[in-house]
């Protein structure tokens, strides 16, 4: 190992920005769909090592103290981005003859972003950079925080934070609720990162019996969370969540809209399978609308028509507001909540909106320079103002989260105490059968687990499904299939810690490591004087 550790060390010019970047590609196979978690205790140590490589000699300012640092990180996050988020492409290939230009943008330009926030990481590192585990700890403080200002820097956009590497499984899933995602992804570089100490220098011992208990920690609270006895449900809701596997090609063609709304209230509409209890609430994915209601009142009296009484449909729709006037028709990616009468009877709209998809930032500027939204749709949306939950049957509150919403820890936290359940509408057929999906299914597991709330997941072409409190999957339906799931959910009282305080102890967790790095680094210190 000592051997392994010095050549990776001494690597120098583009053998050691390729190890880098190779490092990085690796450590993607911890993510969904592949949940290969060994490949982090492979990655970090060659990022660790190769940082151990990046001082500069002789006198130096901070800036060229810290370069070689941020080149590591940065080379290191552009292998992760890139192997992770590649999938961002196939948006553009819906309509090839119109954004294909844009491909190198979406696929590597994305990459080129992200990996500034590793690059952070790493120069954040090298000012506490010692030696033994205050190496370590300095690491998972850098990455603690860069992971941390990825949610919510330019809009944010958390996709695929590394401690969804050390959440394979809801046994492995339950401590996010006392930790939360900030001090997951602190905890997950620490641990990962710990079979650099074998290659020599001490501390091997001290770090490995901390990463044990960490990692002991990990699982035993996760089993006892998952064994502890639920007690039996205060209210139950029988819920139906549709599927239709709508192909992108045809989502907004005009002529075709008829025949995907019937087909959709066709499944609706269809009788349980025999012992299934008849639906309470009905869920469309997100725009499972093919058309504006206002442009078409016969398809809310189909709807009247179909749900019986009591029933409640949740459907994913393009909602206007406004005509002419200075700014003209607004229109919103929305939810809205339609009753047994054909009424719509609330609706909520996206707050959260995917830059350069669904709206064009700096529009008037980019506009002048011939740029536009980077994927096709009927409209720019505007943003809503403010989530609110909705009424369902049995006085039960949901509260609604559309798209990549779901992936914003503390966009989820929101309005927690007034509600009972947490749905995500989603199409992520912009992306086929790619890691997308899976990410952003497990992403929604994690959600669930952090507020201590079941979810209720539709989505056009998958993957659609049902989650209880503590990350379980009831019951989905597979990316591509066409169908409806029928569950009942049962409805528990919330654990006392779960979405309350998770964020103060992962920030505490990055001012530990923070500590425990620095106080290495001092006493390196007065040990040289």
């Amino acid at each position: 190992m000592e051997r392994l550790a010095g050549r990776i060390i001494l690597l120098w010019g583009w053998r050691r920005a390729l190890a880098a970047f190779l490092a990085g590609a690796f450590a993607v196979l911890a993510q969904a769909p592949y949940d290969f978690f060994a490949a982090g205790f492979i990655s970090f140590p060659v990022l660790v090592w190769l940082l151990d490589g990046a001082a500069v000699s002789g006198p130096a300012g901070l800036f060229r103290r810290l370069a070689p640092a941020f080149a590591i990180g940065w080379w290191f996050g552009f292998g992760y981005f890139l192997g992770g988020l590649w999938w961002i492409g196939n948006a553009l290939l819906v309509e090839a003859e119109a954004f294909a230009w844009a491909l190198p943008l979406a696929v590597v330009g994305i990459p080129v972003l992200m990996a500034l926030f590793y690059g952070f990481a790493a120069a954040l590192a090298r000012l506490f950079w010692g030696n033994n585990i205050g190496r370590i700890a300095a690491l998972a403080f850098g990455f603690g925080v860069a992971e941390w200002l990825r949610m919510i820097l330019f809009t944010g956009f958390p996709w695929a934070a590394i401690g969804y590497a050390a959440m394979p499984v809801p046994l492995l899933m339950q401590s996010v609720s006392v930790v939360g995602l900030i001090g997951m992804n602190a905890l997950a570089v620490f641990v990962f990162s710990m079979p650099a100490l074998l290659a020599g220098g001490g501390g091997a011992r001290l770090g490995f019996a901390l990463a044990a208990l960490i990692v002991a920690a990990h699982i035993v609270f996760g089993y006892v969370r998952l064994s502890a006895p639920m007690g039996p449900p205060e209210r139950t809701l029988a819920v139906r969540i549709v599927q239709p596997s709508i192909a992108m090609t045809e989502k907004w063609d005009a002529a075709v809209a008829d025949r995907i709304f019937g087909s959709i209230v066709d499944l609706s509409g269809a009788p349980p399978a025999d012992g299934d209890t008849k639906p309470q609430f009905i869920l469309w994915p997100e725009t499972s609308v093919p058309f504006l209601f206002t442009d078409r009142p016969d398809a809310l009296a189909a709807l009247g028509e179909m749900l019986s009484d009591g029933q409640i449909l949740i459907a994913g729709a393009v909602r206007s507001e406004g005509a002419g006037g200075q700014e003209g028709t607004r229109y919103y990616n929305s939810v809205v909540a339609i009753d047994d009468s054909g009424e719509i009877v609330d609706a909520v709209d996206k707050v959260h909106l995917v830059p350069f998809g669904e709206y064009l930032p700096f529009a008037d500027w980019l506009g002048r320079l011939g740029l536009e939204k980077l994927v096709t749709g009927p409209m720019d949306f505007t943003s809503g103002s403010k989530r609110h939950s909705i009424a369902l049957p049995g006085g039960i509150r949901a509260l609604p989260f559309i798209c990549y919403e779901i992936i914003f820890p503390d966009l989820v936290a929101v309005d927690l105490a007034s509600t009972d359940i947490i749905v995500n509408v989603t199409n992520d057929a912009w992306f086929g059968d790619t890691p997308g999906p899976y990410q952003h299914f497990r992403q929604a597991q994690v959600r669930a687990v952090e507020t201590g709330l079941p979810l209720v997941r539709a989505a056009n072409t998958g993957i659609s499904g049902v989650i209880d409190q503590r990350g379980r999957v009831v019951d989905a339906l597979a990316v591509d299939a066409r169908g409806v799931m029928d569950a009942t959910i049962p409805f528990r009282s919330r654990d006392a810690m779960a979405g309350l305080s998770s964020r103060f102890v992962g920030i505490g967790i990055l001012f530990g490591f923070a500590a425990l790095a620095l106080g290495v680094k001092l006493r390196q210190k007065l040990r040289s004087n």
